[in-house]
């Protein structure tokens, strides 16, 4: 197995899918790839859109809500690819990422991940701009080596908001994380966006800050 795509929803039924589709409808081979999806003990449609995909995606159900971080580290331990990228449940992805990340981890083995340049796009899907990766880095959209990701710990289940920072920059202290110059993601920009939460985004702002001052 050559890529595991991880997708975590909690109440995102909605939106699921389209990022299934997406991920689904990669230009690379079925057998090169799986889809895993975490539901993060959703109260909405989510196990009735995944029951639509059932034979094309690996379900894991939580009972209870484990936050974005561990239902992340969830799909991760139970995945069988070399490398692992994360897909939010409200975005959706170019059906070439596959195919372009993964032709760039095997071409280059100093790379220990990669991402790309992504869209911002609204709940219709129209363009609203292009971001480059490297400049302002998301979660998603990035394809791990994934024994590199167990290298570092995986993510940090405190941490409920801002995972993806600290991930980072505990990742890049010994790997390198590349940026292809491709916009092969798609970043929705919606009311409930979780980084929309300022307070709990300041909160976990300083808890970033003050666990790695500490180091």
């Amino acid at each position: 197995m050559q890529v595991s795509v991880i997708i975590t929803c909690h109440n995102y039924a909605r939106y699921l899918a389209r990022a299934l589709r997406s991920a689904i409808n990669q230009s690379v081979n079925k057998n090169e790839y799986e889809v895993i999806v975490v539901d993060d003990a959703s109260t909405d449609e989510t196990q009735l859109v995944m029951e639509a995909f059932k034979g094309h995606i690996k379900p894991i159900i939580l009972k209870k809500n484990l936050g974005l971080a561990a239902a992340r580290n969830k799909g991760i331990r139970s995945s069988l690819g070399r490398y692992v990228v994360n897909l939010d449940a409200d975005d959706y992805m170019d059906e070439n990422l596959i195919l372009v990340e993964s032709m760039f981890l095997n071409s280059n083995p100093s790379w220990d991940a990669v991402s790309c340049d992504y869209i911002v796009v609204d709940d219709d899907e129209n363009h609203i701009e292009r971001v480059n990766g490297d400049e302002l880095p998301i979660a998603c959209g990035v394809m791990f080596r994934t024994d590199r990701l167990f290298e570092v710990g995986l993510y940090d289940e405190k941490f409920k908001m801002r995972e993806e920072e600290d991930l980072r920059i505990r990742f890049q202290k010994d790997h390198m994380i590349r940026n292809i110059e491709l916009p092969l993601y798609r970043y929705r920009r919606h009311g409930n966006n979780m980084t929309k939460n300022k307070k709990a985004m300041k909160e976990f702002a300083k808890f970033l800050k003050t666990k790695h001052n500490n180091e």
